[in-house]
């Protein structure tokens, strides 16, 4: 009775890995369905083209905003406006944008930091005049051809929020830890909401590259300093019916910062702020859900609670060590079974989305490597637990 109690309580425990896992599996098996399948992406609208004003939200980022306007330019027609907000800079990044022919909003308020602020701005500045569709670029970014025309005319078609593929790479192949990090990006990014677009589920909004119909995003809150504001963003339109979709026949481009601080900024900030999320907004947003019976809002729920690759793993290892100590100490076979078996499917999954979308990013040998440099993670989520970032930080740039 007692052994009965106990497989339990551990099953209901294992369930914050099971869930996440099995949901991260059909995401991976299905992306490789839709990437050889082609059957990931709308046909392009036969309409004219919506108007269309770009908010580039840019904190001191002189030395690389050139390229991200020389990226988006020619992708303009004369009625679209590139806006570009220069928040609390402190170099000359309104000059540069200016000189390359941007429209130039700077804005100072050392109180209110961060990129949602900087976007109400740039939004209240085309309120007198609005276009059909606004686009959010980083100022890190550079988009692929035809993007503009691509995610607008998905937006206007479909009248719900598009997000194109959002690639990160580190300038130069580097070692192992590099690799691995890439690698993790590819799985979040563009496997997982390959898989989910090839069921119509919808996609997390991933803070650039983002295509919103105005009358969508001008009745959002945007000034807040959420380390995560995009993915809240895409939660809050889910919950009005606009859940996002996935255009993965465009991309926006990044580089990952090579310096271990920038690097390390940058990752704080990305997993601090889900892991927030998921705490904090996950009973509210499922609460949601279930009463409106939105299925697309589930959807993008039970995505968001799928935890970092590295914590994931972390998760799971500790979950099959207790059911290893069970073994021991109850002699029950049952949940060392259970947890080998959710093990084996999460390295199954990596497995497989390594073969289809990453061989060229890493090695087998280098992948065999991999839990070693996840697990090195660990103090980030120690750090989450007892001293957890709450304020937004811009990541140091190579060029800082």
């Amino acid at each position: 009775m007692l052994i009965s109690f106990l497989h339990i309580v551990f099953l209901f425990i294992a369930s914050i890995v099971i869930i996440p896992i099995g949901l991260l599996l059909l995401q991976i098996v299905f992306a490789v369905i839709a990437q050889y399948t082609k059957r990931n992406s709308h046909s392009p609208s036969r309409a004219s083209r919506p108007t269309i004003a770009i908010i580039v939200p840019a904190h001191n980022e002189a030395l690389g905003i050139p390229e991200t306007i020389r990226s988006i330019q020619p992708q303009l027609t004369l009625q679209d406006r590139l806006v570009i907000v220069a928040d609390n800079c402190t170099d000359d990044t309104a000059e540069v944008a200016r000189s390359h022919g941007a429209i130039v909003l700077e804005r100072f308020n050392q109180e209110a930091r961060g990129k949602g602020f900087a976007l109400d701005f740039g939004m209240q500045f085309l309120k007198e005049n609005p276009p059909d569709i606004v686009i959010i670029i980083d100022a890190d970014c550079v988009i692929s051809e035809h993007l503009i025309d691509s995610i607008s005319r998905q937006c206007a078609l479909l009248q719900r929020p598009v997000q194109a593929n959002y690639i990160m790479r580190f300038p130069t192949k580097g070692g192992v830890k590099q690799q691995v990090t890439e690698f993790a990006w590819l799985v979040k990014n563009t496997v997982r909401p390959l898989g989910f677009g090839y069921l119509g589920l919808p996609c997390q909004l991933m803070g650039t590259g983002m295509a919103f119909l105005w009358d969508d995003l001008s009745k959002c809150q945007l000034a807040n300093g959420h380390l995560v504001e995009d993915m809240k963003l895409g939660l809050d339109l889910a919950s009005l019916g606009k859940a996002t979709y996935f255009d993965a026949t465009v991309s926006v481009n990044s580089f990952f910062p090579t310096s271990e601080q920038g690097i390390a900024t940058q990752r704080l900030r990305w997993e601090h702020g889900h892991l927030s999320l998921i705490f904090k907004e996950f009973p509210h947003y499922f609460r949601i859900a279930m009463q409106q019976r939105n299925g697309m809002l589930l959807a993008q729920v039970f995505d968001l609670v799928i935890p970092p690759l590295a914590l994931l793993l972390m998760m799971t290892l500790s979950l099959w060590g207790l059911s290893l100590l069970a073994l021991i100490t109850l002699d029950s076979w049952v949940l060392l079974g259970i947890m080998s078996t959710v093990l084996a499917a999460l390295g199954f999954g990596i497995l497989i989305a390594w073969y289809w979308f990453a061989r060229t990013i890493i090695s087998f040998n280098t992948l065999l490597m991999a839990p070693v440099v996840l697990l090195m993670k660990i103090p980030v989520y120690l750090k989450f637990i007892v001293n957890r970032q709450v304020n937004w930080v811009r990541s140091k740039r190579d060029h800082d």
